[in-house]
């Protein structure tokens, strides 16, 4: 399954990115494909030909796991 990441970089533009796994709490390392802005667009410091990137953990604040367009619907609880 692939999850897509929106990763906030220090000191730069968030960017999202797509992963095979979910990051650990023991990588040091995050390597994704595709990487864009949010809005689609070739994210600015990043050349426009590249697949694939790995960033640091150090480099980055926080990751966002956006929701699956494909997921299960969830049903709300009724009595």
């Amino acid at each position: 399954m692939t999850y897509t990441l929106y990763i906030h970089l220090i000191n730069d533009p968030p960017l999202l990115l797509d992963v095979d796994e979910l990051p650990t709490a023991t990588d040091t390392l995050i390597i994704g494909r595709n990487p864009r802005t949010r809005d689609g667009k070739d994210y600015q410091n990043i050349l426009a030909e590249v697949t694939t990137v790995i960033f640091p953990m150090t480099r980055i604040s926080f990751i966002e796991v956006m929701p699956d367009q494909e997921g299960p619907t969830i049903l709300p609880f009724r009595d």
